[in-house]
């Protein structure tokens, strides 16, 4: 559908660790690139920890090409420091992955659910196996962390799919009566 391919990083922020899945969207199928975690140690100071978590955010975004960064939207926890910390290091992934050439897209976990396996409130692992079968991959991504960063990836791949989908089906109604 789309005229170049995207490069698309999706982002599951955390301090301890930030998960990342990256795929290639070059027509209707997304490819797998790569994922895994950014790990921070807990014993070094959190803006070390942040720092960390930026460059390795940076150094994704540059290696890739990166063109659109994709995230779940931020939901409230009964723990507010929870929320703070990753708060933070979301803010930190986005500020070192989009700029004014990138797509940004956010989604709600039930909506990356939805996409990914069929039903907004599926499970871990069932969203890890339909992400592994979606990719081609010969077991389900792991950890957890990387699993939810690419299914955010898969599901803003969708989304660029069907918007593609869209615009070329109301470029060509225009004058039509």
């Amino acid at each position: 559908m789309s005229t170049s391919p995207r490069i698309i990083l999706g982002i599951d922020p955390g301090i301890a660790l930030l998960g990342y899945g990256l795929v290639r969207l070059d027509g209707d199928a997304p490819v797998h690139l790569d994922h895994g975690c950014i790990e921070t140690p807990a014993r070094l100071p959190q803006p070390a920890r942040l720092r960390l978590l930026y460059e390795g955010v940076a150094a994704l975004k540059q290696a890739f090409s990166v063109t659109d960064v994709a995230m779940e939207a931020l939901f409230y926890s009964r723990n507010v420091s929870t929320v703070v910390t990753v708060g933070q290091a979301r803010g930190v992934a986005l500020l070192a992955a989009v700029d004014e050439t990138t797509v940004f897209g956010e989604y709600t976990p039930t909506e990356v659910k939805q996409v990914v396996a069929g039903f907004g409130r599926a499970r871990k692992p069932q969203v890890q196996a339909m992400v592994g079968l979606l990719l081609g991959l010969r077991t389900p991504p792991s950890p957890d962390d990387a699993a939810d960063a690419l299914a955010v990836a898969l599901c803003h791949a969708r989304r660029v799919t069907l918007d593609a989908v869209l615009t070329s089906s109301a470029l060509g109604r225009v004058g039509t009566p």
